[in-house]
């Protein structure tokens, strides 16, 4: 941030757009998912043809609700649809059906997220959040096109989106990107969006003005379309400095709408805001008032799932984690529930035994899984879905137990590991497949470390001298020697016991 920025305070407010998890678009039947060849998954309804009437997705209407639900938003009775006008080539009907606040009530009102903001816990209220459907793809100078002409891709025109649209209670960069993230989590962990920004799943519009501290609000810019928060943020902090310079050099800020130039690392005009649209909304004639009954919300509340942050603190006090690793586990739901299942079944497994308790394997499990199972996930190229197929959260439990009984060593446990999410296979099948159960006969062991130390009697000599870091040596020429098989905590006993002279 540069110098002038430090002058003044950064006012941002977001407006982040959802698809939803819907299997047919908002007013059709047409399938939503993405991809395909060009304007094949298209029809009259969602083409706008004459004479076709819209029919609303109960579905997305339900998905709105649980994320009103799951920010504390308020569930409105009645809710209305309005035509949004304007002309723009992806646009089939020239119009779109959205919702506003004078011409379609949303569906949700209020609300809100904590966030950990600059100066400690921030809560961003929320101002709405509505329903409309997406408008198509205009393509330019995209391989295999004619680079003079543009093109129209309608397969994402009807798609449902749900727009949450924040109040201005943002301050910085790095809290806009806490604040979308956040929502993210949530989007996903109930199960209505996907998340994925690659895709335009998520996407985010950002409104930013400045002014010096106690100051009115400054003049409104707004940043269009940004696909993921590295680039949120940068865009922002190049637009608090643009308008900090333009200040401080007695200009002063146009309203208007930008564009995010990644390549470049700069925001450039797209229109005033002085000169914009008016959309002329009015309620929708083909579209009738959704009436939503109180049941129908409380039936949707009580499916909902145990949200990130309630799960992060019963973690701690369930399992006895820190906050920290805690927060790691509950990141994603589908990691979540990983770690209780595989803790489950390594409770499940031990019982009788000397397991440690729920804490003991609780911490193993989690040790391991934000270690070793996310260095398996990443070099694989794995999402939590596939991993959890590949290596399913009782088989994680088997391994751990299997270095627990001393079956195995930890570093061979790695390694099986690695086969298993190679080959889908149980770790007991594995280990015996590989010959990988671990030496833990007292005479065999101490054979190999007698062999050991008569090769090395120069180190054994330093040892007994005071030079007791060869341990870790001659420790590795035991694994080396047994190809990593030999029980440690045996190997050490001994090696300790002989070379006192015992």
């Amino acid at each position: 941030m540069s110098d002038a920025a430090m002058k003044y305070e950064s006012v941002i407010g977001l407006e982040v757009h959802a698809q939803l998890l819907t299997n047919s678009k908002i007013f059709c039947g047409c399938t939503v998912a993405f991809g395909g060849e060009p304007n094949t998954r298209v029809c009259p309804i969602c083409l706008g043809m004459p004479g076709v009437l819209p029919v609303l997705n109960r579905r997305a209407v339900e998905y709105t609700i649980r994320m009103a639900l799951a920010v504390d938003g308020h569930v409105a009775e009645t809710s209305a649809f309005a035509r949004k006008n304007y002309f723009y080539p992806d646009l089939p009907k020239g119009y779109q059906i959205s919702q506003y606040d004078r011409a379609g009530e949303p569906i949700s009102l209020a609300g809100g997220i904590e966030i950990e903001g600059e100066d400690g816990p921030r809560f961003v209220r929320l101002r709405r959040i509505h329903l409309e459907e997406e408008a198509g793809k205009s393509i330019h100078n995209e391989p295999g096109y004619d680079p003079d002409l543009s093109y129209i891709d309608f397969n994402r025109t009807g798609v449902p989106l749900m727009e949450i649209v924040s109040e201005p209670d943002i301050r910085s960069p790095r809290e806009a990107s806490a604040y979308l993230a956040r929502l993210r989590q949530i989007l996903q962990y109930i199960g209505v969006c996907d998340g994925n920004m690659d895709e335009g799943s998520l996407r985010c519009d950002a409104n930013v003005s400045i002014r010096k501290p106690g100051d009115p609000l400054g003049e409104l810019v707004e940043i269009k379309n940004m696909n993921s928060m590295r680039s949120m943020e940068r865009a922002l902090e190049f637009e608090i400095d643009r308008q900090s310079e333009l200040l401080d050099d007695g200009g002063r800020v146009v309203r208007q709408t930008r564009l995010w130039d990644e390549e470049k690392r700069e925001t450039f005009p797209m229109r005033s805001k002085e000169e914009a649209h008016d959309y002329r909304y009015f309620p929708d004639p083909d579209l009738v008032t959704v009436e939503i009954a109180r049941s129908w919300v409380d039936e949707i509340g009580e499916d909902l799932p145990e949200l990130p942050d309630v799960r992060m603190r019963r973690i701690v006090d369930e399992y006895g984690l820190p906050q920290d690793m805690a927060r790691q586990l509950t990141e994603i739901r589908a990691r979540a529930d990983y770690f209780e299942a595989c803790v489950s079944h390594a409770v499940g497994d031990a019982a009788g035994g000397a397991s440690g308790g729920v804490a003991g394997d609780a911490r193993t499990v989690s040790n391991w899984m934000l270690s070793e199972l996310l260095r398996v996930q990443h070099e694989n190229h794995m999402n939590q879905q596939t991993l959890g197929a590949r290596i399913p959260p009782d088989h994680l439990a088997q391994l751990l137990g299997q270095i627990k009984d001393e079956k195995i060593s930890g570093k061979i446990g790695k390694d099986v590991l690695d086969i298993m999410a190679e080959t889908g296979k149980a770790p007991a099948q594995v280990i015996e497949e590989q010959g990988l159960v671990q030496i833990s006969d007292t005479g065999e062991l101490e054979g190999v470390v007698d062999g050991i130390l008569a090769e090395h009697p120069d180190d054994v000599a330093e040892y007994r001298a005071g030079k007791t870091k060869l341990l870790g040596f001659f420790m590795g020429q035991v694994m080396r020697a047994t190809q990593g098989k030999a029980n440690p905590k045996m190997v050490n006993e001994l090696l300790r016991k002989k070379l006192a002279g015992d």
